[in-house]
């Protein structure tokens, strides 16, 4: 049986299912074969040669350094949506703290303990100063339209809110699940002149990094509020701050506050709270428990950020599993040692992501280690798994 090392507290509810099964897992493993994590940085951690994968209990990964883990044959694996009702419920919490002056209105009440004063008196005597607005009736912009922004966009239809979507890769099952009444921007510039609302649910890469800046703040309607429980660098902070500083945007209401952002006024700071409930931090590690496990056991791949999703029910008493480059005559070269040896191939997928292919192979017939280094010769192989 395997071993499992773990960074940050997982839920018992995932771990439990791996110790059920005999799997060995500690914040103390020695040479693990796979790593469990949630905000731990990997950047500088040394991986043991025989490590297979890594599990982030959440959906980014900026935490671990992926081109190294590919290169190094180890996969890594996310929970797309595990955490996303829980997000869901944050973000129309912002809808309403920023629009219903609650927070401006808590603070008042709250200072309001330290003084001699008549509290009763003084809540009624300036409670004017935190008159808001309903949001019933006005219009929501969501950029991203993934498993968060999917549930955002149709609860905030539920709640009386005019939605439009935007998102360019929206994948089909996201699209079956969206409302039908969410309306499609045609544009991301017509959304932003019309909307009184705009949350991002995008994830953070090279392309997505400063996304929001003075040009597309130019484009918003004024006195527009702004939701960012994402990621902070989708956001030109310091377009943003210039933005809030003359009150075309109205408020931010932001997962990731800051020095700079919180001498602002007119920012509301939550502290990261987002997959922050007993519910997601259970259905995260109950999900790259069963990913990572699968992998191990199965070698399937899926939700993995750099390996392809790929997998196959078992046929066949042994399998292999090779990572390899994705170009042509690599699935020939593979199976040419098989046939030159008369071994039949019982079923078999072959699935590719960009310059990387990953190949599943059931045999009846165990392999011997000469045929296996025989593939592993081969140039352009990653690895071979024998499972």
């Amino acid at each position: 049986m395997y071993k499992i090392k773990t960074f940050n507290k997982i839920s018992k509810k995932g771990i439990s299912k791996l110790e059920d099964i005999g799997v060995h897992v500690s914040s103390d493993t020695e040479n693990p074969d796979a790593i469990l994590l949630r905000s731990f940085k990997l950047h500088d951690y040394k991986f043991n040669s025989n490590l297979l994968a890594i599990g982030r209990a959440g959906a980014g990964t900026n935490n671990i350094p992926i081109q190294e883990c590919t290169d190094k044959g180890i996969a890594v694996f996310c929970t797309p949506g595990a955490n996303a009702n829980a997000v869901k419920e944050l973000v129309l919490s912002g809808l309403f703290l920023a629009s219903r002056n609650i927070y401006n209105g808590l603070t008042f009440v709250n200072s309001l303990k330290e003084k001699d004063c008549d509290i009763s008196s003084e809540v009624e005597s300036n409670k004017s100063l935190f008159k808001g607005f309903e949001v019933q009736g006005k219009k929501l912009g969501v950029i991203g339209l993934g498993a968060i922004g999917v549930l955002v966009a149709n609860d905030a239809i539920k709640l009386g809110i005019d939605v439009y979507g935007f998102d360019p890769y929206i994948s089909i099952d996201r699209a079956w699940g969206l409302s039908s009444q969410v309306k499609q921007a045609r544009s991301l510039k017509e959304m932003l002149s019309k909307v009184d609302f705009l949350t991002f649910h995008m994830p953070l890469n090279d392309s997505t990094r400063n996304f929001f800046d003075l040009e597309k703040i130019k484009q918003t309607k004024s006195g527009c509020i702004l939701l960012n429980f994402a990621r902070p660098e989708i956001i030109n902070q310091d377009d943003l701050i210039t933005a809030l500083e003359s009150n075309h945007i109205k408020k931010f209401v932001t997962d990731f506050p800051n020095n700079e952002l919180l001498k602002l006024s007119n920012v509301i700071g939550l502290p990261h709270l987002g997959a922050s409930t007993d519910e997601a931090e259970d259905n995260c590690a109950i999900m790259i428990v069963d990913q990572v496990n699968d992998f191990i056991k199965n070698g399937n791949v899926k939700n993995s950020v750099n390996f392809p999703e790929c997998s196959l029910e078992r046929s066949g008493e042994f399998r292999l599993t090779v990572l390899h480059d994705n170009k042509p005559n690599m699935i020939g070269q593979i199976l040419a040692p098989f046939s030159s040896n008369s071994i039949n191939i019982r079923e078999m997928v072959n699935k590719s992501k960009g310059d990387l292919a990953y190949t599943i192979i059931d045999l009846d017939i165990e392999p011997s280690s000469s045929l296996l280094d025989s593939v592993k010769a081969i140039d352009g192989i990653k690895f071979v798994r024998h499972i």
